[in-house]
């Protein structure tokens, strides 16, 4: 791995706070006789503004792990805090209340396909009060434009290439300026330039707005937008990519 990632990732972690730390985080699925460990003893933390890459082997946790820290399930055992709050035994009003400050992009653009482009990025937004009073209509609009979708914000999502459904997916999860986005394959359905287009266009735009992006992916061509890199399998974190 080149030296570009740890130099990178000490430059960002400089002065900056951390918006997700994990410290000792076991998970398990099922019950009784049934129940599995999926995640073991994971230690894992984040500063503000870094731009991480997860990878692995399929079935390795990646995607439990980032589900942890998305508030879409609820820690069990260890210490999972994410922008200062520990989440572990969190009820259903507090992950609601994380998730509401968290970006999200999957492989499955996840977009509304009664919704045009704009609606679909408005309603991002019609999630936040404190936007409720402002012309959200042109905050959507804008950040389309941002992500070079400007000439097509009244297309429905049957009308969209996959990169530019992907660059919708973008704009809805940037548009609230979320401090943390987190990606989940985004690029597993695109070709080789449309993926690179989209995760340069989040990388742009994480550094711009200063939040932290973590990214799981299998893609290689994209890992060289990372500053740093961490490495999962059979459930453990084989890599931080600190000290690599």
């Amino acid at each position: 791995m080149s030296p570009k990632f740890t130099a990178i990732s000490d430059q960002n972690s400089m002065g900056l706070g951390t918006v997700i730390n994990i410290s000792h985080l076991n998970h398990y699925f099922g019950e009784g006789v049934l129940k599995k460990q999926v995640l073991f003893d994971i230690n894992l933390e984040i500063k503000a503004g870094e731009i991480v890459i997860m990878t692995g082997p399929s079935g390795s946790g990646k995607t439990t792990l980032l589900s942890l820290m998305g508030g879409l399930r609820s820690a069990q055992a260890g210490s999972l805090k994410i922008l200062d709050q520990e989440m572990r035994g969190a009820n259903k009003g507090k992950l609601t209340k994380l998730r509401r400050q968290i970006g999200y992009i999957f492989q499955a653009h996840n977009l509304m396909t009664f919704l045009t482009a704009k609606e679909n990025v408005r309603m991002s937004l019609e999630l936040h009060e404190k936007y409720l009073t402002q012309d959200i209509n042109t905050k959507a609009i804008g950040m389309l434009e941002e992500v070079g979708l400007g000439e097509r914000i009244d297309y429905y999502p049957e009308n969209l290439s996959g990169g530019q459904k992907q660059r919708v997916a973008i704009a809805r999860a940037l548009v609230s300026h979320p401090k943390i986005v987190l990606a989940d394959e985004p690029t597993a359905s695109l070709d080789k330039q449309s993926g690179r287009d989209v995760v340069e266009l989040m990388q742009k735009l994480a550094k711009e707005q200063g939040c932290t992006i973590l990214l799981v992916t299998h893609d290689n061509r994209i890992l060289d937008i990372a500053d740093r890199i961490v490495y999962m399998e059979d459930g453990q974190l084989k890599s931080d990519g600190v000290d690599l």
